[in-house]
């Protein structure tokens, strides 16, 4: 560790010593604190409990998020992100209320203690294990097929467990000032409806049919409406899942809130469109996933046993996913790009953009939806022409 990390490190552990002795009412002692993964303006730290008279774990993650309230992380704002703040807060209020969940329900760690106005968060440690970035990276059979297999039973015991809470969570949101209530990924597809057109003709030359840009007003929907409303952490990218014993567990709920089921699954199929990871699937691979997930929610959600209604929602959220992507990503972002490359299966943007469009023109074919196939594979190739120059 550097000495500016080191610095850091100690100004967190400092922090979350103060917050775990105020909470619990007497000396709370914390060492050792080894840097984990996190982003430019998180610090995330594993910490020893040396001293407590309490029953605290053994070890705990401490979370803090720096930088001004108003800052904007990127050249525009960072995906999922609406500010600084309301990203924390919504992560803040998601780990209230997946920890309200029973152990068998909670999608990931618990929430010790948190202060808002010290963006910190203190969190139950779920051990040294795997994440879902290195299995995938290793392409070793059969870990890598049981690595998203369970990633998808994960998900769908989440949304299964969560149908019908939504007010709980709402209720919990409410308690923060409205103006960090914000959903900046509903924010942000929104501006996508409106953007996406002007860019695709500028940079592609393509005009966007009337009837795309219907469907694309209608896939928004999932974030704010939709049939299949669950809780979602939707920055589902591997860096943000861990593997264990228990099999898939989820980290990082910036993004967290209620919206429609198919959307996580079908983040998977895109290949993470919050970042720039490549990840193929197979198309028996990316069925067979679906299945597992229909197999955990199908009880709460009867009428997606029916195969039709099935795909065509699967391929509503593809689609969305992609023109977000291509809001994201598309334009010469450099900043927002270099962030998002820091991921353990980052590519080029141009390679990322043109494959989940490829992948959506495929899947749409299969589907019988000639209109979605014919525009998708119309982007993808010019997207091809414009970065083979």
């Amino acid at each position: 560790m550097t000495a500016l990390l080191a610095e850091r490190a100690a100004e967190v552990v400092s922090a979350a010593q103060q917050l775990l002795t105020k909470r619990m009412g007497a000396p709370v002692k914390l060492s050792d604190p080894i840097e984990l993964s996190g982003s430019g303006r998180t610090t995330v730290l594993r910490v020893r409990v040396a001293e407590n008279a309490f029953s605290l774990p053994r070890t705990l993650i401490v979370k803090q998020v720096r930088g001004h309230s108003l800052d904007r992380t990127t050249g525009g704002l960072a995906p999922g992100v609406a500010s600084i703040d309301s990203a924390f807060l919504r992560e803040a209020v998601s780990y209230q209320f997946t920890t309200a969940l029973s152990r068998e329900q909670r999608p990931g760690a618990y929430l010790i203690a948190h202060s808002l106005p010290e963006r910190l968060l203190i969190l139950s440690d779920l051990g040294e294990n795997s994440l879902l970035t290195q299995m995938l990276q290793s392409g070793a059979e059969p870990a890598t097929r049981n690595a998203m297999m369970a990633f998808a039973q994960a998900l769908g015991r989440m949304h299964a467990a969560t149908v019908g809470r939504e007010a709980d969570f709402v209720a919990l949101l409410r308690r923060v000032d409205v103006v960090h209530r914000v959903d900046g990924i509903a924010q942000q597809a929104e501006s996508a409806i409106a953007e996406v057109p002007g860019l695709l003709q500028r940079e592609l030359g393509i005009t966007v049919p009337g009837e795309i840009a219907e469907r694309i007003v209608r896939g928004n929907r999932l974030f704010s409406a939709g049939r299949f409303r669950a809780f979602s952490p939707s920055d589902l990218c591997p860096d943000n899942v861990i593997l264990n014993e228990e099999g898939a567990r989820f980290l990082d709920y910036e993004w967290g809130g209620f919206r429609d089921a198919t959307l996580d699954i079908a983040y998977a199929l895109v290949s993470f469109p919050g970042c720039l990871c490549d990840f193929e699937l197979s198309r028996e691979r990316a069925r067979q996933m679906v299945e597992a997930w229909r197999a955990e929610v199908v009880g709460v959600w009867p009428a997606l046993a029916d195969d039709e209604v099935m795909s065509e929602r699967i391929l509503e959220a593809r689609l969305i996913w992609v023109w977000l992507s291509t809001y994201w990503f598309l334009p010469a972002d450099h900043t927002r790009i270099a962030a998002a490359r820091e991921h353990g299966l980052s590519v080029p943007r141009s390679e990322a953009l043109i494959n989940r469009w490829a992948a959506l023109a495929e899947d749409a074919r299969c589907t019988g939806d000639d209109i979605v196939g014919d525009f998708a594979e119309d982007v993808s190739a010019m997207l091809e022409e414009r970065w083979s120059e």
